[in-house]
């Protein structure tokens, strides 16, 4: 679990429920350049292809572009919430919870000074009704000192479940607006997905305007805030799906072996990795992520591609038909990202061309001219 927090650290707060109780030596704290590598292994990415001389056999090159606690066990009750364990682990004082009701729980979290809104027992009163317990954690601003970090490092929690699932609903009480979760999966078998949610994979493998190469971050949030408006907020959504042992070409070099065993995998052979993306809230998402393994190995990635057309001399009646061509080929670019994004079709036109029309910034033939007017 990583989390992207902005604020001051005493305020910051993890309370997630977990099926099981949870012993100090299940938990700990991770190296960040794992997740960061596996986010950037399995990110979407642009490709790059140069049009050769049309004159010339057709051939394409490809470019990559919260409190403090002493450790101890001693179990502690106190309006019906019993304080199962506490661990220091890192920079991290954790406890594990169960509770009786979710009231309680909530006036107990609050008095221990953690910010809970409101509200929060009925989704509170759901996890406790399955028999879950909680693990909370808060940053222990001395040991974070010590140990010289100035960031939040990943959290990694094991045990075993016949649960596939990861519970987000907690997370949307206190939310500022929607939230945005990045789940990477790794199994033997095949492709994770959602079992309550569609699954849907985002569109992939189109040409777009060659501006986008400096404008790719812009671009991807528009594009993936056009599908979840699509989709209404209702989708989750599949960005990579690869074996881990290959991939071709790379948006970045796969994870070791190494680098695998540390993330969790136990197992001997292939490690297939699904990265699957979420925006939700509360009133779009009112279950809890509910997840299997398929046996679908199919490749997929978000990749989007970049045509840089030919510039130098050509000859021949192929060229005339390649010229003619690509003032067709720019506009249905334009079309494309203004599909994908929801964007104005028209600024994108100009932009493409520095104020031209598209057709008047490519060559074409006279008689093309005459239909087209």
């Amino acid at each position: 679990m990583a989390n992207d927090f902005q604020g001051e650290l005493k305020e910051f707060a993890l309370v997630i429920p977990v099926p099981t109780f949870i012993e100090r030596e299940q938990i700990q704290v991770v190296d960040k350049a794992l997740l960061d590598h596996l986010d950037a292994y399995s990110a979407p990415r642009l490709v790059e292809y140069f049009d050769e001389d049309p004159c010339r056999p057709l051939r394409s090159d490809m470019l990559m572009l919260a409190a403090p606690a002493a450790a101890g066990s001693a179990k502690k009750e106190h309006r019906g919430v019993t304080i199962e364990a506490q661990y220091t682990v890192g920079e991290y004082d954790i406890l594990i919870l169960s509770a009786k009701e979710s009231d309680g729980l909530e006036i107990w979290l609050k008095e221990n000074g953690y910010k809970i809104p409101s509200g929060a027992s009925a989704v509170l009163g759901s996890y406790i009704k399955q028999q879950m317990r909680f693990f909370v954690a808060r940053v222990n601003i001395k040991e974070q000192a010590k140990l010289g970090f100035t960031y939040l490092r990943p959290l990694q929690v094991s045990y075993d479940s016949p649960k596939y699932m990861l519970p987000i609903r907690l997370g949307t009480v206190n939310a500022n607006g929607p939230q945005e979760l990045f789940v990477f999966a790794l199994s033997a078998k095949g492709r994770v997905e959602t079992t309550n949610y569609r699954s849907v994979r985002l569109p992939t493998g189109m040409d777009l305007p060659l501006y986008v190469k400096g404008e790719f971050a812009a671009f991807y949030k528009a594009m993936f805030a056009e599908q979840v408006r699509r989709e209404d907020m209702r989708a989750v959504f599949l960005e990579y799906a690869w074996d881990s042992a290959f991939c071709d070409p790379c948006a970045a070099d796969p994870p070791s072996r190494a680098e695998i065993e540390k993330l969790g995998v136990s197992w001997p052979g292939s490690v297939f990795v699904t990265r699957l993306h979420v925006r939700y809230d509360r009133d779009h998402f009112p279950e809890d992520l509910a997840f299997q393994e398929t046996a679908d190995r199919q490749n997929f990635q978000g990749r989007y591609v970049l045509r840089h057309p030919y510039t130098g001399d050509a000859s021949c009646s192929a060229a005339e038909d390649y010229q003619r061509n690509l003032g067709r080929q720019q506009e249905e670019q334009a079309q494309t990202l203004a599909t994908l994004t929801g964007w104005d079709v028209g600024p994108i036109r100009r932009k493409m061309t520095g104020g031209q029309k598209i057709s008047e910034a490519t060559p074409i033939s006279f008689w093309q001219s005459l239909f087209e007017r």
